[in-house]
């Protein structure tokens, strides 16, 4: 039976969902736009799977105010980075690049103001995520960070600091243009520079998104995202469309209900872009043996070939793979790690997941984490293809057919090790072995 395939294709649903999200405007954890965002998304899921609910919790609050770099006579633009302290500092500016451990090692840090960019070269080893550059940082006792996009056009990046135990970072630090960041390297590297940050802190609440397909089976396939999104930009990609993702396969899944074999819990995350806040939470609630896999949504939609990170789960690399010959369609698999989304929650205590994205050919987050993520850089067909593919994928999941072993958590931390992750996450707190 093919009838679902074209329904998939011509549906609404998911599509007008998106739009519903982005003309939210500010969805930035915690806020009033997070919890609106939360609210419909239960609503939509309402109208296909059964007990959507909100599960509420409390974080740390955190509202932008001012943010200035001055250098020299002249005032910089510049943002703050989310979970900013609210401090002022002046040292030398430091231009360490790229931002890499070694660019670190050796070099007068102390009260400092440290400029990096957003990169990572193509020849390094692994990915240095923001908060790692950040941290070491902290931990060579710069005053301030000041984090520079890589890519052209103005464009000022942003992104949390802060640690699960410390949500509020240590040192002030802003995001700066490519061009900022070039202007401030070639004219005051060496020279001294001022960082200020105003920010609010509060206590304030996230919210989780539940809704269950299926048999009411005690085993049960997560099917997620995030709903939240940085403040800075309507978060089209990251992540408004994984979360009406989610909204439309719920609708192609209620109508093929009775080919699942296993509950499908459908979980739309808060509070991901501030420390996976709301995963984390999941995660300690739930009995995880039970979790036969996780399929996390994540920047979908942004190119047309979806990139499946696997996590070294063999049985998800070959779920996939066999999805993309079905229908003859192109993806991507990585199966190393990939700790920075709300599947790692669950993975990094041996649960199969896949953290589901979108190929650009760029390692880099492109118009992610900017102003411009938004709605007009995406395209419904190609929305409406991969919700065929995964429609498929969760299926093929669900089935009674399909097994695939949880790892040893000691496996998951040895394979953190291998693949050179274990320094930067111990760096940034998110060592959790």
């Amino acid at each position: 039976m093919t009838d679902w395939i074209g329904e998939t294709f011509t549906s609404e649903t998911g599509w007008n969902h998106l739009e519903t999200l982005v003309d939210i405007g500010n969805r930035m954890a915690g806020s009033a736009g997070e919890h609106e965002a939360a609210a419909a998304t239960r609503d939509a899921l309402a109208e296909h799977a059964r007990d959507a609910h909100l599960d509420e919790f409390t974080i740390q609050g955190w509202e932008r105010g001012t943010a200035h770099v001055a250098a020299g006579d002249t005032e910089q633009d510049c943002i703050a980075l989310p979970r900013s302290p609210s401090k002022s500092a002046t040292g030398a500016l430091v231009d360490l690049g790229h931002g890499l451990p070694e660019d670190f090692a050796e070099r007068d840090l102390d009260g400092n103001v440290v400029l990096v960019d957003s990169a990572v070269p193509d020849h390094y080893e692994r990915v240095v995520h923001r908060r790692e550059k950040y941290y070491r940082a902290v931990e060579a006792g710069a005053g301030a960070f000041v984090f520079a996009n890589h890519y052209p056009g103005g464009l000022v990046p942003t992104g949390s600091v802060g640690t699960a135990d410390a949500p509020i970072g240590e040192i002030p630090a802003v995001g700066v243009s490519k061009e900022v960041g070039a202007r401030l390297a070639r004219r005051f590297d060496g020279g001294r520079v001022t960082v200020d940050v105003e920010a609010s802190l509060s206590e304030a609440t996230s919210r989780n998104v539940h809704a269950e397909l299926g048999p009411d089976t005690e085993e049960e396939l997560l099917l997620t995202a995030h709903v939240d999104a940085h403040d800075v930009a309507e978060g089209a990609m990251d992540n408004g469309a994984g979360t009406a993702m989610v909204v439309e396969l719920a609708r192609a899944l209620a109508d093929r209900e009775d080919e699942l074999d296993t509950r499908v819990h459908v979980v739309v995350f808060g509070a991901e872009e501030v420390g996976l806040v709301g995963s984390a939470r999941d995660a300690d609630r739930r009995v995880l043996d039970d979790v036969r896999a996780v399929v996390n949504l994540d920047g979908v939609a942004a190119a047309r070939t979806l990139e499946f990170t696997t996590h070294g789960f063999d049985a998800l690399e070959a779920a996939a793979r066999e999805v993309g010959e079905r229908f003859a369609h192109p993806v991507t698999i990585d199966p190393e790690l990939g700790p920075h989304s709300d599947h790692w929650s669950y993975v990094q205590r041996g649960v199969p997941g896949y953290m589901v994205a979108s190929d650009t050919g760029d390692s880099g987050r492109g118009w992610g984490h900017t102003a411009a993520d938004t709605l007009d850089k995406l395209e419904a067909r190609t929305f409406r293809e991969q919700a065929i593919l995964l429609t498929a994928l969760a299926v093929a999941l669900a089935d009674d057919g399909f097994t695939v072993a949880h790892a040893a958590p000691e496996d998951v931390a040895a394979a953190c090790e291998a693949q050179y992750l274990a320094a930067g996450m111990k760096v940034t707190g998110d060592w959790p072995f």
